[in-house]
């Protein structure tokens, strides 16, 4: 086991790490920028290290001052956590050429599939149905507008090394294209300091679901079963649960066979998740991998009893899946038990079209009880919320043996909490899981868009 893991993230995330990495004796370096030098992940680490102004361009997209931050103290690994270096595989490079272990897929396997448009190219490879997309680079939009009228509208604008809803458009004619290009681009740049953009054919009204994958560096691969993440604003997801619910066993058997299918192509190691889209006659259709820990990893957590965080850490220590620490065996032996779902409190403003807001917390009181887990970055009263980062304050997770039972403790949980100070999306998120189609599992990607 690893002597000290160093956390290449902020917020929740970050805490989430540094716990893990406690639980299994392992000591914590946190990294962080200029404005987050009051954050909780610095108080609780077992070391920390300035690295930069608050901007993420200026500090945490710094792979440089990463890395000197782990020779410095004494860091034998890396962790990066979800968003900002996690799927760049030129920095998991470098983590190797200085004698770190980058936690999480190898830079071969971040190259065939971190990159979406490589990554579709994999799936074909496997017979995994696709999305018709670009065959030319992007590298302009006189090349965009071409292959867009090859293709044919709608179609769907994204950043290439995307994630998170970042960079991605709709695209429906030859102006939205115009319109939107530059802009798509440099939110990508800003985001993952990559602007490569593609396009790919529009599917109207899909459900979003993904496949969590977990594989070792023996071969070994397994699938966590699945999470239903349609419900979404910006092409952001809102509410995840899992399993998914008002899908055939027969839809589920094909997600879980192509998704290994891709894994197995890449030989694919530690922690990622396949997404897929499917539509209302149960096409499926393959749009990405994520080869890293997802904002969601906690619904499946909850309903498999499987903590990912620390099987990412011990599969990149060289444990098997099977090993004592782990004990994923074969596939038969991963059940999952009841229902849980995530909601990701905000601080937007959802009567001003969800502007996101900034200020310091004046009053500040949790949620708790059973069934419910809470996953925090800084959030205390008297905390300042900063402009340079997303808006997400917490991740409240309920579980409970029936769907409606995982609801209704959401629902006690968003009521108990008090957030002053700030705008939030609580009460927007319980209209959202009280909503009669929500809850008979007839959400798609489109639900928030075309409900009143």
């Amino acid at each position: 086991m690893f002597k000290r893991v160093l956390v290449a993230n902020r917020g929740e995330i970050a805490l989430r790490i540094i716990r893990a990495c406690r639980e299994l004796g392992v000591e914590s370096v946190a990294v962080y920028s200029e404005a987050d030098i009051d954050s909780m992940h610095v108080q609780l680490a077992d070391d920390s290290v300035c690295i930069g102004p608050g901007p993420s361009k200026e500090s945490y997209l710094k792979p440089d001052r990463i890395i000197a931050a782990a020779e410095i103290t004494g860091a034998d690994a890396i962790h990066p956590g979800y968003g900002f270096l996690s799927e760049n595989s030129n920095f998991a490079r470098e983590c190797a050429k200085n004698g770190i272990i980058f936690i999480g897929p190898n830079p071969e396997v971040m190259d065939a599939l971190g990159d979406k448009i490589t990554a579709k190219k994999n799936a074909e490879k496997c017979n995994v149905p696709i999305i018709e997309g670009n065959k030319k680079k992007l590298s302009s939009l006189k090349i965009a507008l071409s292959e867009a009228s090859e293709i044919g509208y709608p179609l769907m604008l994204k950043a290439a090394s995307g994630g998170g809803g970042r960079g991605m458009r709709i695209i429906r004619n030859v102006n939205d294209l115009k319109q939107n290009f530059d802009s798509a681009k440099n939110e990508s740049l800003n985001a993952f300091g990559d602007d490569t953009m593609f396009l790919e054919k529009y599917v109207e009204d899909p459900k979003h679901i993904e496949v969590q994958i977990v594989a070792d560096n023996h071969g070994n691969i397994r699938h966590l079963h699945e999470r239903d993440c349609s419900v979404q604003r910006r092409h952001q997801k809102v509410v995840e649960i899992a399993p998914s619910f008002n899908i055939s066993e027969e839809v589920k058997q094909n997600l879980y066979k192509y998704a290994l299918a891709i894994a197995k192509q890449v030989n694919y190691n530690n922690i990622g998740t396949v997404e897929f889209l499917v539509d209302n006659a149960d096409n499926v259709y393959f749009i990405e991998v994520n080869p890293r820990i997802q904002v969601e990893h906690t619904v499946t957590e909850m309903v498999t009893g499987i903590d990912l965080v620390k099987t990412q850490i011990f599969v990149a220590g060289g444990y098997k899946l099977s090993d004592t620490q782990i004990k994923i065996n074969d596939q038969e032996s991963i059940a999952t038990y009841g229902f849980a779902l995530q909601c990701r409190l905000t601080t937007e403003d959802p009567e001003n079209n969800f502007t996101p807001d900034y200020g310091t917390i004046t009053t500040y009181r949790s949620a708790s009880g059973m069934g419910i887990r809470l996953d925090a970055g800084s959030i205390y009263q008297s905390y300042k919320v900063s402009p340079f980062f997303d808006s997400m304050l917490v991740k409240v997770s309920a579980h409970g043996r029936t769907l409606d039972g995982a609801v209704r403790k959401m629902v006690r949980a968003l009521k108990e909490f008090r957030i002053r100070g700030v705008k939030t999306n609580i009460y927007f998120l319980q209209n959202v899981i009280q909503y009669p189609d929500f809850k008979e599992g007839k959400a798609t990607v489109n639900f928030i868009q075309k409900t009143p």
